[in-house]
């Protein structure tokens, strides 16, 4: 395999948020030590990357409580992103590439939160690509659970409750988020309401049909226009972006997800914008896994994202 290296990479900072705080089941919170098992640290060296292990971030336990007003655990969740924000936010000022292992897609909030705030601070422009089976913009009277890992994107746009939308602490309680800032890919479950909310928003989203009718290659080549070198590219990677049958340690499996090779030219081609700069890995949950094998791909995946080939390839021009 090739790795292509830059003698000025960052260094990768790894950082743990053991929680399902956000989810309908219990698990995720086993999914940092899942990605530890399955070698993440050893496989992204062994490409010639320096990496550090923060170890994991503490937080409030998960209650298990029905909703109240619409949220489950709001409280809790507010506490968790908080911990991810300055985490991620202390990695980036000290000019590392934080990579958070989560734990449920709640913990995206905080994470994008502090990217956010990062390139306001710096005057870099933001891009996300949010790789996922949903598009998690639900709000309290769309959501037909209150589950908090399906409105992160809501709430990164100032939709959602006083405590998770002004993370960032933009100038004006601008919200983290604009539609011409995120790309969703994968997107294959949508509530109903979620989806008038999505179109009225104008989010940019490569849903499955349009993989299927214009192939993984034209996604990405419409997702990564625009990125430059003064962009920051963050990844918000939720393994249920996967098809089940690769990958059945989530908690909300949608079938028809891309397939093994889809998933990664979508990888190598993130790569190849040489642009990503902060990474989530998240949702994964061993207790619906089959020994560990959907932590091994999400390792697998990673390690393309950081460069891996089968062939010395020459990175397109910017």
């Amino acid at each position: 395999m090739n790795h292509r290296p830059s003698s000025a990479a960052p260094t990768l900072a790894l950082i743990g948020a053991p929680t399902d705080i956000g989810a309908g089941a219990r698990g995720a919170s086993m999914g940092p030590e899942a990605l530890r098992v399955a070698g993440l640290q050893a496989a992204l060296q062994a490409h010639g990357l320096q990496v550090v292990d923060r170890g994991n971030l503490v937080g409030p336990a998960n209650p298990w409580q029905p909703p109240s007003g619409g949220y489950r655990h709001l409280d809790e969740v507010a506490a968790w992103n908080r911990q991810v924000f300055d985490a991620v936010q202390g990695e980036l000022r000290a000019g590392n590439l934080p990579v958070l292992l989560g734990g449920d897609h709640c913990l995206g909030l905080g994470s994008i939160a502090a990217v956010a705030r990062h390139c306001f601070d710096t005057g870099k422009k933001l891009r996300v690509l949010w790789l996922d089976a949903h598009a998690d913009f639900n709000t309290s009277t769309l959501t037909p659970s209150g589950n908090l890992h399906g409105m992160p994107v809501a709430c990164l746009f100032g939709v959602g409750p006083e405590p998770l939308v002004r993370l960032a602490r933009l100038p004006d309680g601008a919200p983290a988020l604009s539609a011409g800032q995120i790309r969703q890919i994968g997107i294959r479950s949508v509530d109903a309401g979620e989806k008038e909310f999505v179109h009225a928003q104008g989010l940019e989203v490569y849903d499955m049909r349009f993989i299927d009718e214009m192939g993984m290659r034209e996604t990405m080549q419409r997702a990564l226009a625009g990125v430059d070198e003064g962009t920051h590219l963050h990844v918000s990677f939720d393994v249920d972006f996967l098809d089940p049958e690769l990958a059945p340690g989530v908690d909300t499996t949608v079938p028809g997800g891309p397939t093994y090779r889809e998933a990664q030219l979508c990888m190598e081609m993130i790569a190849d914008s040489g642009r990503l700069a902060s990474l989530d890995i998240v949702e994964l949950n061993p207790a619906l896994d089959v020994r560990n094998k959907t932590a091994r791909l999400a390792v697998d995946l990673v390690e393309s994202l950081f460069g891996k080939s089968t062939l010395m390839r020459p990175r397109p021009a910017a």
